[in-house]
């Protein structure tokens, strides 16, 4: 987690995993642990308990920094301009960055869930810098043909199309199936189907 406002996006991320069978290491920005206090009612504490595993941002020794610790990859929820930027530049001053540098370099799957907005030529040139590297640039955008009725249900749809991306199904997400029918193409499609049947 980095120091991005949404905080909410890691913290379900999280909530989101627990039931799943991953082990899931965590990494929090001092920036992030600010967030989480600005925004949420939640202690750092309460947020770490929710991994299995917790690393100190400047704790270089730790596995997630090494190629050689087998991973299905990371999500960094959310993704702050600065960490995407030291990521794409190959700056790797801490855990976070060195973590998803690692990720990069092993082609294993890292995607940013970024939170920023407008975005100036050089954040999108970074950005596509990281997308020729490999990495998914996921912005949490609202589905709005989910017709969410809370912030909580915006949050759980982005949270689970991101789990999508490593083939994890959490159950948050609805799914499109197309518009409705109309009445008159139900009933043509019945009737097709009545017609088959009887072939």
């Amino acid at each position: 987690m980095s120091g991005a406002s949404g905080a909410i996006l890691g913290i379900r991320m999280l909530q989101a995993l627990r039931p799943l069978p991953v082990e899931v290491h965590l990494v929090i920005s001092r920036s992030a642990e600010l967030t989480i206090a600005y925004e949420t009612d939640m202690k750092v504490p309460e947020v770490r308990a929710l991994a299995d595993a917790t690393h100190g941002i400047n704790e270089l020794a730790a596995p997630i920094s090494s190629g050689s610790f087998p991973t299905l990859g990371m999500v960094i929820a959310p993704c702050s301009i600065r960490t995407m930027s030291e990521i794409a530049t190959g700056v790797t001053s801490s855990l976070l960055t060195r973590a998803a540098d690692v990720t990069l370099k092993e082609r294993r799957r890292l995607v940013l869930m970024l939170r920023e907005t407008p975005l100036h030529t050089g954040h999108l040139r970074n950005l596509t810098a990281l997308s020729e590297m490999g990495a998914i640039i996921a912005p949490p955008v609202p589905a709005f043909y989910a017709k969410p009725k809370t912030i909580e249900e915006m949050v759980d749809h982005s949270v689970g199309r991101v789990c999508d991306l490593f083939g994890l199904e959490t159950g948050a997400v609805k799914r499109w199936h197309g518009p409705p029918l109309s009445p008159r193409s139900r009933r043509r499609r019945e009737r097709a189907g009545e017609e088959l049947e009887e072939d």
